[in-house]
Order: structure tokens, then C-alpha cells, then sequence
């Protein structure tokens, strides 16, 4: 009944005329930057930042809310029509654009909006009721913990990769080398920087993203001559009930991964997306078409993506620690205006918390608007032939980029990665397990030192501790699954090459 009450009272303070236009600019800000490639939230929010010290508090923050959580929603148009996705939008870019070069995507724009606003209204539920218990979750897990579930965010790479899997951990692996690049935090000592001052920070993501996928994107279409826009054809949004019951389970279950993730410093939007695509690829009744232009492919990474982004407030809100970049960010804007965010916030300032709580909602039916009956004047942006467009794109990626740290350097840095995955697609090798092992390196390096540190060097915490020694059951279980598989296929194989060649026989 507490939770209603204080609930009413942020609908109290979101709905009045002033923040109702900050949520609302918000969202729409957040939509553009999540649609044109080379942008994000936080380059956005980043550049936003000193805007608020004219705004007040609450609008302020449901404003830079507002951008987080639409460039959510923005950036799967990008993704589906054109093949060039955010870090956020790089799962549902695998179904969702098979979806477009089959002529569907109005099917992948609908999936993707009504599944983003499932997401956010379940992962708003869960940061409304379940705030303090998820925070204290959060809080229990040690390095330990998170070491499991990084390996376990590794497994998941054999089943997101579209080729083997032999393949997929090739290129996970090379995502950890490459993250590995740049001064090391506890010793001071430079690796793998080969004297070069651009990467004694080492290497940002948002050139390996943008290289990885929209460069090479580019460059692949360029080298093969054809001059395509980016989706052909009308936009059929509406979707038949058939395509209607198979959104709603995936993007049930995308709800549930994204709440439960998104809570965890370890997990967030990005792992979320990748756990839900292989929870879908293992539970769903059309798991066989998924990879190759699937709505459950689409439906619950959105779902997951979505409901990851809102829930990642909770550490920020609860306990006072930033999930990522972007909560960073936002805690900034929290500091700025005067809130320390933490255990006291919801007592101290409760009509700063419940308001922003009730305005995700209120943001979530403006980008359901915006993204689903007017996503055609948003496409209407990529009516333009390709060969007139990807300039643009190409200069929205070096804005981006540069943007990010002011450095010319890290445009070098986006083209080299760009012709880098250009080789990759030629042979024809899946970019995404690399992104993978790229976000989720430096977490693992990190807990696993402390791991060691707390211990003294002994293994035997990671089988000590209860939810570590599940997490690495998982871990072996899903290997030996694995490899089981892999064998049994090979089998088959040779046994149905074999059949043919012994009738040839005399």
C-alpha cells in the first residue's frame, strides 16, 4: 500500500506541465540519438550534462532519463533497417535485419517498440516494488560472484554466434585480448600499447561497436556494388494475431532476464540482450529459425535491452553505485543538483525518487508513440538512396566517436576496427562474440584479482561460496552440453555421408 501511495505522489510530480515536457524532450532526444548511427546516450548525455545546472532538479533528471532509456527504443531502427546497432541494440541487429532483407520490417520495427514497452513496464514494476530487496542482492554478490558470472556470460557466446561455436569463443577470446590493451588500474604498468599515447587508456568501445559494425557494414555494401536504400517496400506494422502470440512469450521472458540483470553491476543491458537471445535459441517453440529472421529473436533482446536499462537505477539508487557509464553520468546530475544518491535518497528526497519512477512510465507511452504509429517519419530519415547516405553515417560515427573523449585519435582507432570487421564478414566470421568478450574482459580480469586478493590465491572460493559454486556448475554443465552436442553432430553428419557413398558401392 506504501508503494501506491508513493507512487500516486510521483505521478503527482511527473505529470505536471513542466516535467511532462522535459520527459517528453527527453524521449524524443533519446529516439534521434539512438537512430542515427554514431551517436548514443552517452555522448548525448554528455554533452547535455552542463544544460542541467539551468533546470531544475526533477526535470533534470527525467530529461536525462528519458535520453538513456529512448535511445533503448531509437537505436533497433538503425539496427533492423540498416545493420548498424549501438552496443545496446547488437542482438536484436541479428534477427531483426534478416527480418528487413526479407521484406518485414515493419514486423521487426513493431516487435522491437511493443517489446521495449513490455520490458519497461515490467522492469518498472520491479524497481518500484523490489528497489531495497534488489539492492541488497546486488550488494551480497563478491568478486567471486561476479567472476562466475562473467564465465557464464561466456558460455552464452556459444549459442549467439551464428557460425560454430569453435568459432564464436575464437572471437570471444580475442574481445578479451583487445580489452586488455591500455594501463593496467592496480599496477600502473602499460600492456599490449606499443609506445602509443592513444591507447594508454585503452581502447573505447564505442570504436570497436561502431568499426565492428557500421564501418564494416558500410565498406562490405560498398565492395559488393549494389545501390540499395536501407529497407525496401511499404511498412506493414500491424502485425497478424498469429505473429501477435509469439511476440508476447519471448518478450515476457526478455522482461524477466533484463529485471533480474540489469540489477547486477556484472550484468546490464548489454549481457541481458545476449543471455535472453540464448535463453530464446534453448526454450522457444521456433528455436530452429532463430538467427536466420526470427520475431522471438527480436522480441526478447528488446525486451531484455529495455528492462536492463531501467532496472540498472536501482544500484544507483539504492546503494549509490553507478551500473555503468551512464548511471555514472546520471549520478553526476544527481551530485550536481545537490542529491547524493544512496540508502538516504528515498527518505530524504522522496518526491525526487518517486517522480522519476513514475516519469520512466509516462516516457514509456511516449516512446511506444513515437516508435511504433510514427516510426514511419523517423525511417523516412533512410529513404535516401544508400550511396547519398552512408557519407552521413560515416560522418555521424566520427562525431560520436570523437565526442566521446575529444580525441581525434579515436577516429583512427574507429576505421581501423571498421576495416577489421570488414575482414571479418568476408570470412565470414561473426563480429558480435568479440563485442561480447570485449565488454566483459575487464570485469572479469578485475573481480578475478580481487577474488585472489581476498583469498590469498586460493581456488577454493569460488566453490566455497554458494552462488559462485552454481554459477560454475552452470558453467561446466553448459560446456559438457556443448561438447556433447558437437560430438553428436559430427556423428550424424558422418553417418549421413557414409549412407550415400556405401550405396554406391557394388
Amino acid at each position: 500500500m506504501d508503494v501506491l501511495q508513493n507512487l500516486l505522489m510521483g505521478f503527482e510530480h511527473a505529470l505536471t506541465l513542466q516535467n511532462l515536457m522535459y520527459c517528453a524532450i527527453g524521449c524524443v532526444v533519446g529516439t534521434l540519438v539512438g537512430l542515427l548511427p554514431g551517436l548514443g546516450p552517452l555522448a548525448t548525455i554528455s554533452l547535455l550534462l552542463p544544460l542541467t545546472y539551468s533546470i531544475p532538479v526533477n526535470g533534470a533528471l527525467i530529461m536525462l532519463a528519458g535520453i538513456y532509456y529512448g535511445a533503448q527504443y531509437g537505436d533497433s531502427v538503425s539496427a533492423i533497417t540498416m545493420k548498424i546497432p549501438h552496443a545496446s541494440s547488437i542482438v536484436t541487429c541479428i534477427d531483426g535485419y534478416q527480418l528487413t532483407l526479407k521484406r518485414q520490417t515493419g514486423l521487426a520495427l513493431f516487435t522491437a517498440g511493443i517489446s521495449s514497452f513490455i520490458g519497461g513496464t515490467v522492469a518498472i514494476v520491479v524497481l518500484a516494488w523490489l528497489t531495497p530487496l534488489l539492492g541488497r542482492v546486488a550488494f551480497m554478490l563478491g568478486p567471486a560472484d561476479y567472476c562466475m558470472l562473467m564465465l557464464f556470460g561466456f558460455m552464452c557466446v556459444s549459442v549467439v554466434t551464428t557460425g560454430s561455436v569453435l568459432n564464436g569463443l575464437a572471437m570471444c577470446f580475442v574481445g578479451v585480448l583487445l580489452a586488455q590493451v591500455g594501463t593496467d588500474v592496480q599496477s600502473g604498468v602499460q600492456r599490449f600499447t606499443f609506445n602509443l599515447d592513444t591507447l594508454y587508456d585503452g581502447i573505447n568501445l564505442v570504436s570497436v561497436a561502431l568499426g565492428c559494425f557500421g564501418i564494416a557494414e558500410i565498406t562490405k555494401n560498398l565492395d559488393e556494388g549494389e545501390e540499395r536504400s536501407p529497407f525496401n517496400g511499404e511498412i506493414h506494422l500491424i502485425p497478424s494475431w498469429a505473429n501477435f502470440k509469439r511476440i508476447m512469450p519471448s518478450a515476457l521472458r526478455g522482461s524477466v532476464v533484463g529485471s533480474i540483470l540489469g540489477v547486477l553491476p556484472g550484468g546490464g543491458a548489454t549481457v541481458a540482450q545476449f543471455v535472453s537471445y540464448a535463453f530464446e535459441k534453448k526454450v522457444s517453440k521456433y528455436r530452429r529459425e532463430i538467427g536466420s529472421g526470427a520475431i522471438e529473436g527480436v522480441a526478447g533482446p528488446a525486451a531484455a535491452d529495455e528492462a536492463a536499462a531501467r532496472t540498472s537505477f536501482i544500484p544507483l539508487m539504492s546503494i549509490g553505485i553507478p551500473e555503468n557509464a551512464v548511471t555514472a553520468l546520471m549520478m553526476a546530475a544527481f551530485i550536481i543538483k545537490g542529491v547524493q544518491p544512496g540508502p538516504n535518497m528515498i527518505e530524504k528526497n522522496p518526491d525526487l525518487f518517486w517522480g522519476l519512477v513514475a516519469s520512466m512510465w509516462i516516457g514509456n507511452c511516449f516512446l511506444l508513440l513515437l516508435n511504433v504509429p510514427l516510426v514511419r517519419i523517423w525511417l523516412s530519415v533512410f529513404k535516401i538512396p544508400y550511396g547519398v547516405l552512408f557519407p552521413s553515417i560515416l560522418f555521424f560515427c566520427c562525431i560520436g566517436t570523437f565526442s566521446i573523449n575529444n580525441n581525434l585519435n579515436d577516429i583512427f582507432v574507429t576505421v581501423a576496427f571498421g576495416f577489421a570487421g570488414y575482414i571479418l564478414m568476408r570470412l565470414s566470421l561473426d563480429p558480435s562474440p568479440l563485442m561480447l568478450g570485449f565488454i566483459l574482459g575487464p570485469m572479469l580480469e578485475e573481480n578475478f584479482r580481487r577474488a585472489m586478493l581476498l583469498s590469498r590465491g586460493s581456488f577454493e572460493v569460488f566453490v566455497t561460496r554458494p552462488i559462485s559454486a552454481t554459477l560454475l556448475a552452470l558453467v561446466v554443465g553448459l560446456t559438457t552440453l556443448g561438447v556433447v552436442n558437437a560430438l553428436r553432430s559430427g556423428r550424424r553428419s558422418g553417418l549421413a555421408e557414409e549412407g550415400p557413398a556405401a550405396m554406391v558401392q557394388p
